[in-house]
């Protein structure tokens, strides 16, 4: 029989593939001095009890890794292979130093070719001194277990390239959606927690907007829905989230939550 146990979620980044502020902007949202309007790439960190590990390493991940104080990570799951979702692998070497061994890596084998161009100097026969050390363990959408806990990787749509989200126990969490088959939100429903891109108000070509993603949400009706991969053009964090439903949040950099998982 499975019993529940707490898991904790921190949003690393919750911003689009330029981040916010954008460079140049003088947009009201990246002037701002808020600190919830300062977004760095979208990924995430999970702990749960002896296992630590990321959702997606974009450009900003050694800043957040810094800025999270992360001491420890076990595994990096990749949703898909866009720039500002892995560039920051080399700064995995921290890792293989500290672990003295290769760094595990989890994604799809086009991914996995992606990163072999764009890492290319790790893949060689004769690697330079110094380059960083992948372990490259494949998924494909469907149940996978992450040392033993299972993880349901989720198939999503970012215009005609596959994303995988990822469903930890009662917590999914998605990011470069446009579609989802009918097959796979039904593995997204009854969830605590939903945490689901929404770039802007405007209708995009690959991911949601505000309207679909309240849309989807109102479908699988989890109990709270956080959206995050926020662009600039989003607005201003307090002014965004007056028009939010209650169980509908803006996430932000550094936001953490608690949630269930199966053991």
């Amino acid at each position: 029989m499975s019993t529940l146990s707490t898991g904790k979620l921190t949003f690393l980044g919750s911003g689009t593939s330029q981040g916010v502020p954008v460079i140049a902007c003088q947009c009201p949202t990246c002037q701002s001095s808020d600190p919830k309007d300062q977004r760095l790439r979208a990924s995430v960190l999970i702990e749960l009890p002896h296992l630590t590990f990321a959702i997606d390493a974009g450009p900003d991940f050694r800043q957040q890794m810094l800025r999270a104080k992360v001491q420890k990570l076990d595994a990096i799951l990749l949703t898909h292979e866009h720039k500002d979702h892995i560039a920051g692998l080399d700064d995995i070497r921290a890792f293989n130093h500290q672990n003295k061994a290769a760094f595990p890596i989890y994604c799809t084998p086009k991914v996995e070719l992606a990163l072999k161009r764009e890492f290319h100097y790790a893949f060689e026969e004769s690697p330079y001194l110094g380059v960083p050390k992948y372990q490259i363990n494949h998924l494909e959408k469907g149940p996978f277990l992450l040392q033993h806990y299972p993880i349901d990787a989720i198939e999503v749509w970012h215009h005609k390239m596959q994303v995988l989200g990822f469903r930890i126990g009662k917590l999914a969490y998605i990011t470069d959606a446009k579609t989802i088959s009918a097959t796979e939100k039904e593995k997204l429903k009854n969830l605590d927690i939903l945490i689901i891109n929404a770039l802007h108000e405007y209708v995009h070509p690959s991911h949601f907007n505000l309207e679909e993603a309240l849309e989807l949400i109102n479908e699988l009706k989890p109990k709270k829905s956080y959206l995050t991969h926020i662009s600039h053009l989003f607005g201003l964090h307090e002014q965004v989230c007056v028009k939010l439903p209650p169980h509908v949040s803006l996430a932000f950099d550094g936001l953490q939550l608690a949630f269930d998982f199966s053991v």
